[in-house]
């Protein structure tokens, strides 16, 4: 099977930073491919690469003819236009559909997106709702292939299990840029890690996440086997090497050259075996005081919309509190009233005396992109406090994992994960009774992210955590708080306790007795049997041409009506799956 598109040799660099070196890769039709690597190592450059938005600097790209290639980047801004008329101009004059044809493909995904409003504003949606639209408007175009940055970036919990669902129903072959460990082990049947700990820059296994890490530590635990095989080997030939020249006057020049070749590739081996985690660890207060934070009664509204009410709980030293609830619930909400940023509408908020609390906040202010990566780690000079003591920048640089040698490079360079190192270095220096943390996983790789873990495991005080993770919510959370509706706010022992709690039997069967069809889907289903039938009539005189010995002997003209005969059919193919599922949802009723 012929693949949709090769990579051979592919390399890049950012002035004297190298991001990947002659990197080669394939993908097939069906694949399904989960792309990871350290912050920095190029994963979202080498997708705008593949999609033919950037350029690479060395190698070979090669498609398959008239591949179709859709692209999601991280972030995405609409014009001030509905959904619906987005994803109208979004196919363009390609397709050679009309209008009224268009129309209906676009209610067709913002239905199967669960779009309530198609008619609102784009540049009022939520990031969770643009997200979903930037989806749609390249579904819509029908690719090939997709090539997905970051695509559960704002999605809250409930978002990525509806994400997880979809990509596994609605799209047969992607790339996805991913740290959400239980997202690639869900959407992934293929995971290629882009590292220089590999000697070809990357690692490709097929399979699962998990299978990939365990294949991954066989790997390098045989690359560290292979180091000490070639360090005594090395530590012979240098030995022979040392010799005087009469002593080895007799030896072949062969030697001499294997010996230099062995010496190289133990430098290699060695090189790649160094890997190097952030060295995260926040600083504690040390306060003996067991009540940190006492909530009595504690509510809080948005508006005329309650949030939470009559909410009890104490913070005392070790209390690590995972807050869940979909956008919109009040889990920021509720961490600024923490911070003694907002007031209760109701209840107490008790704080020790002179409690240290430290507040990482989603929104932090974005620090400059002409700022130097030096100005951004050490803002008041050559030196940091860390733990009582003065740490030099170039020493407290390398903590996270960036080199001496860029410490004048602007942060615009800088990929994301590695901005969100700098604020994690800047969390540091604060020492803290309580860590008020919303959202500090966006854009760390993996390694990081474990780190980042470890760190707030070992955390003395109290921590209070919003992530879309759930490897991180199951790790180190030892109490979960589920948000969203204020007459059943409740605290659960780990996330699986509370994913099941949102699944039981019965209530499943209530809710599915409940569901109400809306007009929408009622009108969508009777336009669908009704473009059926067209369809299926405009299907049969296609057909009927290609009878005609006119036709079949212009070759031009042949290609156009077999073009059109398979786009007629899977048009007709598209319709009928989404008549089947809203069938199987009016006969739930």
């Amino acid at each position: 099977m012929a693949p949709y598109l090769t990579a051979q040799s592919l390399s890049k660099s950012y002035g004297s930073r190298v991001l990947f070196k002659e990197i080669s890769l394939s993908v097939f039709a069906k694949d399904r491919i989960g792309l990871i690597g350290p912050n920095g190592a190029g994963k979202s450059t080498l997708l705008t690469i593949l999609a033919g938005i950037e350029k690479s600097e060395g190698g070979v790209l090669s498609y398959k003819k008239d591949l179709k290639i859709g692209y999601v980047p991280q972030t995405s801004e609409f014009q001030d236009l509905t959904p619906h008329q987005i994803l109208v101009e979004a196919q363009g004059t390609e397709n050679h559909l009309p209008e009224y044809e268009k129309a209906r493909l676009a209610t067709l995904w913002l239905s199967k997106l669960q779009f309530a409003d198609p008619n609102i504003s784009a540049t009022k949606l939520s990031g969770g709702w643009k997200k979903r639209l930037s989806f749609a408007k390249e579904l819509i175009k029908s690719p090939d292939l997709i090539l997905l940055d970051e695509p559960t970036n704002h999605l809250d919990l409930e978002g990525i299990v509806w994400l997880e669902k979809f990509l596994l129903k609605e799209v047969s072959t992607f790339i996805l840029v991913s740290h959400d460990r239980y997202f690639l082990q869900k959407v992934a049947g293929r995971i290629i890690e882009i590292d220089p700990v590999y000697p070809s820059g990357l690692l490709s296994i097929d399979g699962s996440y998990a299978n990939f890490l365990q294949k991954k530590g066989e790997f390098l635990e045989g690359q560290l086997t292979q180091e000490r095989s070639l360090a005594s080997k090395a530590r012979r030939e240098s030995e022979w090497l040392l010799q005087s020249p009469k002593a080895r006057s007799t030896k072949a020049q062969s030697r001499i050259d294997n010996a230099q070749n062995v010496l190289q590739e133990l430098s290699d081996v060695q090189a790649r075996n160094r890997q190097k985690k952030a060295a995260i660890s926040f600083d504690s207060s040390g306060r003996e005081t067991r009540k940190l934070i006492i909530s009595k009664n504690l509510g809080k509204k948005a508006g005329e919309r309650v949030l939470f009410e009559h909410l009890d709980f104490t913070l005392t030293p070790g209390t690590r509190i995972g807050l869940m609830g979909p956008n919109g619930a009040g889990k920021t909400t509720l961490l600024r009233l923490l911070a003694d940023e907002l007031k209760p509408d109701q209840g107490t908020l008790k704080r020790a005396e002179a409690l240290k609390t430290v507040y990482f906040d989603q929104h932090r202010a974005l620090l400059p992109d002409e700022l130097s990566l030096r100005e951004a780690l050490s803002p008041m000079g050559d030196f940091v406090i860390y733990k009582g003591q003065r740490v030099h920048v170039n020493g407290w640089c390398k903590r996270f994992l960036f080199s001496p040698d860029i410490l004048d490079m602007p942060l615009g360079k800088l990929s994301g994960g590695e901005r969100a190192r700098i604020s994690i270095a800047h969390l540091m220096l604060q020492p803290a009774d309580v860590l008020l943390l919303d959202e500090p996983t966006n854009d760390l790789d993996v390694p990081t992210l474990e780190t980042l873990e470890q760190s707030l495991m070992e955390f003395s005080g109290a921590v209070v955590l919003i992530t879309h993770d759930r490897c991180m919510l199951d790790r180190i959370c030892n109490q979960l708080l589920a948000l969203g509706d204020p007459q059943h706010t409740q605290f659960y022992a780990s996330f699986s306790q509370w994913e099941a709690s949102c699944k039981p039997e019965q209530k499943s069967k209530k809710k599915e007795k409940e569901r109400v069809v809306s007009s929408q889907e009622k009108q969508e289903c009777k336009q669908i049997e009704r473009q059926i039938a067209k369809l299926e009539k405009k299907a049969q005189e296609l057909n009927t041409l290609l009878q005609d010995a006119e036709i079949t002997a212009n070759s031009e003209r042949l290609d156009e009506v077999c073009q059109a005969v398979a786009l007629a059919e899977n048009e007709i193919e598209q319709l009928y799956l989404r008549w089947e599922d809203l069938d199987n949802l009016n006969s739930g009723l």
